[in-house]
């Protein structure tokens, strides 16, 4: 697919950039997971090879890396407003805490010790409340999403497989909306389900084919990205704002800046971030 592509959400046109991150010579990315941008715009890059972490500036440039050897299978990333860093290492069982520079700051979970039913059993994705609770999906193992203090602390969970209410089929992202309802992708049963947040069913979205992450703007935009391959907008009701398809193999993780680029981890066969820039 072409750099200099415009494709359409709502009344916002984007230019699609498949060349925006950029290496050295003879550097390139392994197979990418997710993503996620700190309060200085820089972009953190989980990725399924070493090193785990890559860090870009916001002209695209790479800064910085991390995490060599610490990761077994890296999934979900989540930076908060005080640029904590949480990484779910899928494989390994558990939740890492780090600062941008890669220091550990607390874990959650037992590494390499997984659980049927309760914390943890290859989880895949993380988000934050503002009351600073932690709400983990579940989703490989498990069917269930989990909830933790901001420091790592149990609190409850909920969930088991199925298809009905509150049932999941490998929940594969998480994200919390200024609505403060958690809404997780239920990949296999092809919808968002939304909770509150002790975790009481409120109702599903669906017309998505196992839709693999999720990300708010500032502006009260919901993405959904699934395996069509596609990217849908909508609004905090549920309703389609707009559609498009910006890459070929559909984006494992979406992440934004607060001047409304998107940013999508396309994972193999391409291994590419794609940045939209609205024009």
């Amino acid at each position: 697919m072409r750099d200099g592509l415009i494709v359409l959400m709502g009344e916002q046109r984007y230019k699609v950039d498949h060349s925006w991150a950029k290496f050295s010579e003879n550097e390139c990315f392994g197979k990418i997971s997710r993503l996620a941008l700190d309060s200085n715009g820089n972009l953190y890059v989980f990725q399924r090879t070493n090193p785990p972490v890559l860090v870009f500036s916001n002209n695209g440039k790479r800064i910085d890396c991390w995490g060599e050897g610490v990761f077994s299978d890296a999934h979900g990333i989540f930076i908060n407003k005080d640029d904590l860093i949480m990484l779910v290492d899928r494989d390994g069982h558990e939740i890492l805490a780090c600062e941008l520079s890669g220091k550990i700051r607390f874990r959650i979970g037992t590494r390499n010790h997984p659980h049927f039913n309760k914390p943890f059993n290859h989880p895949t994705d993380i988000a934050q409340a503002s009351n600073g609770d932690f709400y983990i999906s579940d989703g490989y193992g498990n069917s269930n999403v989990h909830c933790f203090t901001f420091d790592g602390e149990y609190k409850f969970s909920w969930g088991k497989q199925g298809s009905g209410p509150g049932e999941f089929s490998t929940p594969h992202a998480i994200w919390i909306d200024p609505l403060e309802r958690v809404l997780v992708a239920d990949r296999e049963n092809n919808r968002i389900q939304l909770f509150d947040l002790d975790g009481h069913y409120i109702e599903s979205w669906y017309d998505y084919y196992h839709p693999m992450d999720i990300y708010g703007d500032k502006n009260g935009n919901i993405f959904v990205s699934d395996q069509i391959p596609r990217l849908s907008m909508l609004s905090l009701e549920g309703e389609l704002v707009g559609r498009c398809r910006p890459v070929l193999f559909g984006a494992h993780g979406i992440s934004g800046d607060l001047n409304g680029n998107l940013y999508l981890a396309e994972a193999a066969p391409v291994n590419s971030v794609t940045r939209l820039h609205p024009i």
